[in-house]
C-alpha cells in the first residue's frame, strides 16, 4: 500500500508540472507568427538567400523545359520525322540541361545549408541571451529541463525548415504553377480531366491539419517533461540512492518515456496518412491520363477535333509524374511547417516574456556605490497573497556590517533579493546612496554587489576560471591574492594542478567547504561595494569559519555587508543586527544591546547554545 501511494503522488506531481509549465498552446496556424520566424533570414537577404533563390529558379526552369523537348520536339519532330541531325542536337541539349540542373542544385543545397545553420545559430543565441535577462520569478516557475528543451530541441526542430523547407516550398510552388500552365497549353481537355480530383484532395488534406499540429505540440510537451525529469533525477541521484527510491524513480521515468514514445508514434502516424493519400491520387490521375489520353490520340489519328499527339502525350506523362512529386513534398513541407509552428510558439512564448524587473531607458549609471542602503515602508509578496515583507523601514550606513536574523520565512533572503534587485518591491522604496534602486541601471548596480549563497554554484572549468568569474580581467596574481585572503589558497595549492585544476559540473570533486571558500574568493575578487552573505558559512566547519571570520574583518572594511545567518555565533560582531518575524522588524541593535534587552534575539541565542550543549 505504501509503494502504491508513492506512485500516485508522483502522478500528481507529473500532472501539476504538465499543466503549470508546458500547456498546449491552442492557436490556429498563424502565418504572421511564421513570418516572424522567417524574419531571422533577413540578415542574409543580400547574400546567401538570393544566391539560393537564383540557383533554385535555374534548376526549376530546366526541369520544366526538359519534358517538352523530349516529348513534343524529340519524339514528334525528330523521331517521327526520322531527322537524325535534329535528334542528335536535342540529345546534346537535354544532356547539357541535366548538367546545368545538377550544378544549380548542388550550389542551392550548399548555400541553403549555410543559411539554415546561420539562422539556427542566431535564433539560439537570441533566445539564450533573452532568457539570461529574465527575472528570477521566470526561473522560479519553470524547470531547467523545460527551458533546455526550448533552447535545444525546439530550435533544432526548425533546422530542416530553414535549410530545405523555405526554398523547397518556393521551388515546389513555382514548379506546380509552371506544370499546370504548360499542361493547359498542351491539352486543356486532358489537363482538366486529370486535375479535377485536386479539390477533393485539398479538402481532405485540410481536415488533417489540426490533428497533425496538435500531435506535434504534444510531442514537444512530452519532451519537456522527459528532459525535466532527467535533469532532476541526475542532480538528485544521491538523494534517490540514499532513500532507495531507484525503483519508484524508474517507474516514473518509464511512464514519462512511454508517453513520449506514444506522442511520437501518434505524430508520425498522422504524418504517414498524407503521403499514401497523395500516391493514391497520383494513381487515379495516371489512370485518367492513360484512358482519356489514349481516347484523344485516337480521335486525333482519325481526323477528329483533338490535337493530342503521341509526343504531347509523352510530355504529359513526364509532367504528371513531376506534378505529384511537389504535391507530395508540399504535404511533407506542410508537416514541417506544423512542427515549426509548434516549436516557434514555444520559442516565442519565452521571447515574449518580459522581465518583471525592467530597466528604465534613462537609468542612472553609477560608477562607484558608497553602500548606503535604505528601505522606506517596503512591502513585497511573491504570489500576491502572502506578504514576505510588511512595510518595513530600515537604514544601513555605508561600510556597516548588518546581520539579518529570524526564523525561516521571516523575510531575510527577500531583503537581500530586493537589494540586488532580483525582484522589485511591490510597495515603498529601496534606496542606495539616496537613489531609488529602480532608477539605477542593472549592470552598474549588480556589478558592485557580490552575493555568496549557502548552495554555491561551481562552473565547469578550472578553479582559476571560477574565482575569476566575477571579474574576467583579473590577473593570476589577483586571483591568488583573493584566494589567500579567504584561506582557500592552502587547499588549492595541494591539488595536483593547483589553480588550473579542472572541476567537474557543480564542483563535485571539491568538498562543500572548499566550494564555499572558492565562492568567497570569487565574491571578493569582484571588489564589490556591497557584499551579501546568505547563509554563506552554514556548510563550513568551525575551524574554517573562524579563519573566514578573521579574513572578513579586514576585507569588509569600507564595504557594506549584509549577513544572513542561522548560526548566530557568526554575527556577534555585526554593527547592527535586525531581527525579523513574518516580514516585520521586531528588534534591532548590536549583539550586546539585544542580549541585554532579553527579547527574541536573546531567546534565539539561548536556544541555540542550549542545543549545542545538549549535542
Amino acid at each position: 500500500m505504501r509503494r502504491k501511494h508513492k506512485i500516485e503522488l508522483n502522478d500528481n506531481v507529473k500532472k501539476r508540472f504538465y499543466y503549470s509549465t508546458d500547456q498546449a498552446i491552442e492557436k490556429p496556424f498563424n502565418w504572421k507568427q511564421m513570418w516572424r520566424l522567417l524574419a531571422y533570414m533577413k540578415p542574409y537577404s543580400k547574400t546567401l538567400l538570393p544566391l539560393a533563390i537564383i540557383t533554385m529558379l535555374i534548376a526549376t526552369g530546366v526541369r520544366l523545359a526538359i519534358p517538352i523537348i523530349i516529348g513534343k520536339y524529340l519524339y514528334d519532330d525528330a523521331i517521327a520525322q526520322k531527322d537524325m541531325d535534329l535528334l542528335t542536337k536535342l540529345a546534346i541539349v537535354v544532356g547539357a540541361l541535366y548538367l546545368v540542373s545538377y550544378v544549380a542544385n548542388a550550389f542551392r543545397i550548399r548555400w541553403m545549408n549555410m543559411l539554415g545553420q546561420k539562422v539556427i545559430y542566431d535564433l539560439r543565441k537570441h533566445l539564450f541571451s533573452h532568457v539570461q535577462g529574465l527575472s528570477h520569478r521566470f526561473f522560479d516557475q519553470r524547470s531547467a529541463g523545460s527551458i533546455l528543451v526550448r533552447i535545444m530541441n525546439d530550435i533544432n526542430s526548425l533546422q530542416e525548415l530553414f535549410t530545405n523547407g523555405v526554398i523547397n516550398l518556393l521551388m515546389d510552388f513555382i514548379l506546380l504553377i509552371g506544370i499546370v500552365v504548360i499542361l493547359f497549353i498542351l491539352s486543356p481537355e486532358l489537363a482538366t480531366a486529370i486535375l479535377i480530383i485536386l479539390p477533393l484532395m485539398f479538402f481532405i488534406s485540410t481536415s488533417l491539419r489540426r490533428k497533425i499540429r496538435r500531435a506535434w505540440q504534444d510531442v514537444r510537451i512530452k519532451q519537456a517533461m522527459l528532459n525535466s525529469h532527467l535533469n532532476e533525477s541526475i542532480q538528485g541521484i544521491r538523494v534517490t540512492q540514499s532513500f532507495t527510491q531507484e525503483r519508484e524513480n524508474m517507474g516514473f521515468f518509464d511512464r514519462i518515456n512511454s508517453e513520449n514514445f506514444e506522442s511520437w508514434k501518434n505524430a508520425t502516424r498522422q504524418n504517414a496518412i498524407f503521403r499514401p493519400f497523395v500516391e493514391m491520387t497520383n494513381a487515379v490521375g495516371t489512370v485518367i491520363l492513360i484512358w482519356f489520353g489514349a481516347y484523344l490520340i485516337q480521335v486525333n489519328l482519325t481526323g477528329g477535333s483533338s490535337s493530342l499527339t503521341v509526343g504531347v502525350f509523352i510530355s504529359f506523362a513526364f509532367y504528371l509524374g513531376m506534378f505529384w512529386e511537389p504535391i507530395s513534398r508540399l504535404g511533407q513541407l506542410y508537416n514541417m511547417l506544423l512542427v515549426g509552428m509548434a516549436s516557434s510558439e514555444r520559442i516565442f512564448e519565452f521571447l515574449d516574456e518580459k522581465p518583471i524587473v525592467d530597466e528604465k531607458e534613462d537609468a542612472v549609471q553609477i560608477e562607484t556605490i558608497n553602500g548606503e542602503i535604505e528601505f522606506k515602508d517596503v512591502e513585497f509578496s511573491y504570489d500576491s497573497k502572502r506578504k514576505a515583507l510588511n512595510k518595513i523601514s530600515l537604514k544601513m550606513e555605508a561600510g556597516q556590517t548588518v546581520a539579518l536574523v529570524g526564523h525561516t520565512g521571516s523575510g531575510k533572503t527577500t531583503i537581500a533579493n530586493l537589494i540586488s534587485r532580483f525582484y522589485d518591491a511591490t510597495g515603498g522604496e529601496v534606496l542606495i546612496d539616496g537613489h531609488n534602486i529602480k532608477d539605477i541601471s542593472l549592470k552598474s548596480l549588480r556589478s558592485q554587489i557580490s552575493v555568496v549563497l549557502q548552495d554555491t554554484f561551481i562552473f565547469s572549468g578550472t578553479i582559476n576560471d571560477n574565482i575569476r568569474f566575477g571579474r574576467p580581467t583579473a590577473t593570476d596574481e589577483e586571483v591568488k591574492a583573493a584566494a589567500e585572503a579567504v584561506g582557500a589558497n592552502a587547499f588549492i595549492e595541494r591539488l595536483k594542478n593547483g589553480y588550473e585544476t579542472e572541476v567537474e559540473e557543480r564542483g563535485n570533486v571539491l568538498s562543500v567547504g572548499e566550494r564555499q571558500l572558492i565562492s568567497f574568493a570569487r565574491a571578493l575578487l569582484a571588489d564589490p561595494s556591497i557584499i551579501i552573505l546568505d547563509e554563506a558559512t552554514a556548510s563550513i566547519d568551525t575551524e574554517t569559519e573562524m579563519q573566514i571570520q578573521q579574513a572578513l574583518k579586514q576585507l569588509l572594511k569600507g564595504r557594506t555587508a549584509i549577513i544572513i545567518a542561522h548560526r548566530l555565533s557568526t554575527i556577534r560582531e555585526a554593527d547592527n543586527i535586525i531581527v525579523l518575524d513574518h516580514g516585520n522588524i521586531m528588534e534591532q541593535g548590536n549583539h550586546d544591546q539585544l542580549m541585554n534587552h532579553e527579547g527574541i534575539y536573546y531567546r534565539l541565542v539561548k536556544a541555540q547554545f542550549t542545543m549545542l550543549d545538549v549535542s
